[in-house]
């Protein structure tokens, strides 16, 4: 058997080469070509770094589970093989209890790893905040999205209404996105609803997307913590044109933030969204009084 000073020297280069290999590796190679981070590996939000990590090292267990089992299966297929001049079956084997116990252990134990992982994890993303800087109401429609800035009264609400992406014959973008602005190192709450069957709101870099259901309001609570423009889209086959429904994302300074509310306040896109439009309030009689509806009868 060699010595544990001959097995040292061999695992030290090992070693060696594997922290170089690593040390080089730019912040999106180390988060696995995920989006959401650049080269200065600043992640997009709060919660970007922990989205990142629990894939990428998901990924790795897995990989190594997979180079052990390839590994397994090779080893069989070559030092089992039929050998010249040999005829027949090769010799039947049943039980061998260590290594059934081995490969019923060494699952559970992942399954259990991968689940308390996921579990702490996704406790964090789904604690919303209790008192956010900013409180944003997002409703996806077919197809497209209308974003309401919530205020302390009607008068600070303030809100945006989009209409569904036009594209030419190469299918690239041609008409303005809506836009949703976040102000950047400020806690943000937003509501998402649906105005007419189910949405998904999927910002690609922040690594996280909700559905949007008829009836049920879900939230997502985060902080921005990188200024810049980000890709949105809806994440849930909503219909014909679920391929068109796009936002843009920008998130900016505070002060420009507060500078786009105002131009809001200006263009008069102040108090309740729903007020304006809502295809599930357009229903028979929710215009008038039971005695009108009878004499429209």
């Amino acid at each position: 058997m060699p010595s544990k000073r001959r097995i040292r020297w061999a695992v030290l280069p090992l070693g060696i080469a594997t922290a170089a290999v690593l040390a080089g590796c730019t912040p999106t190679e180390l988060h696995g070509y995920l989006p959401g981070f650049i080269e200065s590996g600043q992640p997009a939000t709060d919660r970007t770094d922990m989205v990142a990590g629990l894939w990428v090292n998901s990924w790795i267990v897995l990989l190594v589970v997979g180079v052990i089992t390839w590994g397994l299966m090779g080893w069989a297929a070559i030092a089992y093989r039929r050998r010249k001049g040999q005829r027949g079956l090769p010799v039947q084997l049943r039980y061998n209890m260590p290594i059934e116990i081995f490969y019923t252990i060494v699952p559970l134990i992942l399954v259990i790893g991968f689940f308390a992982f996921t579990a702490r994890d996704q406790t964090i993303l789904e604690t919303q905040f209790e008192d956010p800087d900013v409180e944003i109401t997002a409703i996806g429609k077919q197809w497209s999205w209308d974003f309401q800035y919530d205020g302390e009264t009607e008068e600070d609400t303030v809100w945006t209404m989009g209409v569904q992406a036009q594209t030419d014959a190469q299918g690239n973008v041609t008409s303005e996105l809506p836009t949703l602005v976040l102000p950047v190192d400020q806690s943000v709450k937003i509501k998402l609803q649906s105005r007419d069957v189910i949405h998904s709101f999927w910002i690609i870099d922040f690594l996280y997307k909700k559905d949007m259901y008829i009836g049920k309001d879900n939230y997502w609570s985060f902080t921005p913590t990188r200024e810049g423009t980000y890709a949105g889209k809806c994440a849930e086959l909503c219909g014909e044109y679920h391929s068109m429904m796009l936002f843009n994302v920008e998130v900016v300074s505070a002060e420009e933030y507060e500078d786009y509310l105002e131009t809001l306040r200006d263009a008069d896109q102040t108090g309740d969204i729903n007020d304006a439009y809502d295809r599930l309030q357009n229903q028979p009689g929710t215009g008038g009084t039971p005695e009108d509806e009878e004499g429209d009868n």
